[in-house]
């Protein structure tokens, strides 16, 4: 079964990002990237100055790399915003992981197989589904729709790994895009870079600010 709250690993060709790059630390301290061809060790640094500082260390890794045994050639992948990627958090000994992709209209309707619905209601249970647990739908003020929900991850992928409870969310465009995003406590298996997070890397309320600030949407 598929997670409800699981999203693959991006199809490959585009922009290089490596396994590991440097590593960036939280807080306002760091600069922000503006720009999505921005070196991978930029955009850790951009979205650490986004977040607090105890959150942990912020790296931009592959999980293709890591669980898949791809080459950075094989997993180079094309973002649409400047932040989207895959980033390792370290903290308290433990690594997790914040996966952020945005999705256009078209990409998000190949993906499902239906239309884009920017007011579907994802809390509400449809068909054989699992129901989404701790859900919470949010209409903002602009008319995006912001979906989070806990995911305990409990059921076989088709990895070699393990992954632990997770926080993920859903940003709903009034063009029909979504911004994807998981918050996991990390994964055990093939790859592991470390154990469990206690908690996923990043709160409900850090993941709207995250998601709803402007520095997450492609320039121009």
């Amino acid at each position: 079964m598929v997670a409800a709250g699981a999203f693959t690993l991006p199809r490959t060709g585009g922009d290089e990002h490596p396994a590991h790059t440097s590593v960036a630390s939280a807080g306002p301290s760091a600069s922000p990237t503006t720009s999505a061809s921005a070196p991978a060790s930029a955009k850790a640094e951009g979205l650490a100055a986004l977040l607090p500082a105890d959150v942990g260390e912020i790296e931009e890794v592959s999980l293709a790399v890591l669980i898949k045994n791809a080459t950075p050639e094989q997993a180079r992948t094309t973002y649409l915003g400047p932040l989207d990627g895959q980033y390792a958090f370290r903290k308290d000994g433990g690594v997790g992981y914040l996966l952020l992709t945005l999705m256009d209209r078209d990409a998000l309707e190949r993906k499902t197989g239906r239309p884009a619905d920017p007011a579907e209601d994802l809390c509400a249970r449809n068909g054989q589904e699992p129901a989404r647990d701790d859900c919470v739908r949010e209409v903002l003020p602009d008319g995006r729709t912001l979906t989070t929900w806990h995911d305990s991850m409990d059921y076989a992928g088709d990895d070699n790994v393990g992954w632990g409870p997770e926080l993920v969310g859903r940003l709903a465009q009034s063009d029909g895009s979504q911004f994807l995003v998981r918050s996991s406590t990390g994964f055990e298996g093939a790859g592991t870079q470390g154990p469990l997070l206690s908690e996923p890397p990043l709160s409900r309320q850090q993941l709207k600010k995250l998601l709803t600030g402007p520095e997450v949407l492609p320039k121009g």
